[in-house]
Formats: C-alpha cells, structure tokens, sequence
C-alpha cells in the first residue's frame, strides 16, 4: 500500500467515524414524556421574530420550519427536560416538529 492509498483509506475511516457520530447525536429524545392532546399559542417572542420546528426536539436539528407569535398550534404531546425546558411536538397546517415549550401558553377551549 502507498502513502496515496493509506491517506484515502484513513480519511474515509473518519468520514465513517463523523457520520456514525453526527447520526447518533441527532436521534430523537428518548426522555420521560406526557401527553397534550390541545391547543396552544405561540407566546413569549419579540414581534419581528419566529419560532423555529425542529425536526427533532434539540436546538441544533434541523429547522423544518417557523410559526410567528400568536400563531395557534395543536399540541400532540412533550417530553420533559431535566435540564432546561421542555420540548412539545406540535402540528400546524404542513408544519409537523419539536418547539421549546417555553414559547406556547396553553390556549383553553379553543378560544382564538
């Protein structure tokens, strides 16, 4: 084996290595969760800004998409944090992921 075929057989070992390391750091949460089942409004945001849906319910997974405050959500469920807030898997139109559940307030019976 040449230097050539020993520096390509390393580097695709840690191209190996990094991807196994980046797919397992982005499963999703296996933490304690509860249900919801309910209605919620995006809360506790400045007026120009957006909360972001998280594929998975981490703040560095991929963004899926955005709700502007005040926008309402249907909650299916969250997971608890210990460490930090809580994150809730919610639904709105084509928008399906995970939020940080200090950005909902619980809106009751329905009354948007």
């Amino acid at each position: 084996m040449n230097k050539t075929q020993e520096k390509l057989l390393i580097a695709g070992l840690c191209g190996i290595v990094i991807t196994a390391a980046a797919a397992f750091a982005t499963q999703p949460a296996t933490a304690a969760g509860y249900a919801v089942d309910g209605m919620a409004k995006v809360s506790n945001l400045a007026r120009w800004d957006q909360l972001n849906v998280r594929k998975w319910p981490a703040s560095y997974s991929q963004k899926v998409g955005a709700f502007k405050p005040g926008a309402h959500v249907w909650v299916e469920r969250c997971i608890a944090v210990r460490a930090g807030a809580d994150w809730c898997l919610v639904d709105r139109n084509d928008v399906r992921g995970w939020v940080n559940s200090r950005y909902l307030t619980p809106v009751a019976d329905w009354d948007f």
